[in-house]
């Protein structure tokens, strides 16, 4: 297990922990996060009392293993959209526009090497 900190920056980030607690796959990247140091129950939004979130990436060729997981494209739409809500509300800034503008290039790059990976016939395997 290890632990990221590059979210800390502010009393609210400071109590929010991230732990990888898997070992890396054949790629060589992780595939279970979870976030504590929250409490759910005082969120509106929320449907329970929840003190962590399991974020669990795909594990394996979606031929062989199946849809087990998520994609970081799903990360990045997600916070693209809450971005894109806050640019049409009261909290619009610079500061969002440009990091809605840098996450919509991520996940350009991330699409364009899936397209890449198609057009080779190797996309869903461990083939380069």
């Amino acid at each position: 297990m290890r632990t990221i900190t590059d979210h800390i920056i502010n009393p609210a980030s400071d109590k929010l922990t991230i732990t990888v607690t898997d070992q890396p796959g054949s790629g060589g990247a992780n595939h279970r996060y979870v976030v504590q140091g929250f409490d759910a129950s005082t969120n509106v939004s929320s449907d329970g009392a929840e003190t962590a979130l399991a974020v669990l990436f795909q594990n394996g060729p979606i031929n062989e293993a199946g849809i087990n997981g998520i994609t970081q494209e799903v990360l990045l739409a997600i916070v693209a959209d809450r971005l894109r809500s806050f640019q049409a509300g009261p909290f619009a800034c610079r500061e969002n526009a440009i990091a809605l503008t840098k996450i919509e290039e991520a996940m350009h790059w991330l699409q364009q090497r899936t397209i890449a990976r198609m057009r080779r016939g190797v996309e869903g395997t461990h083939t380069v």
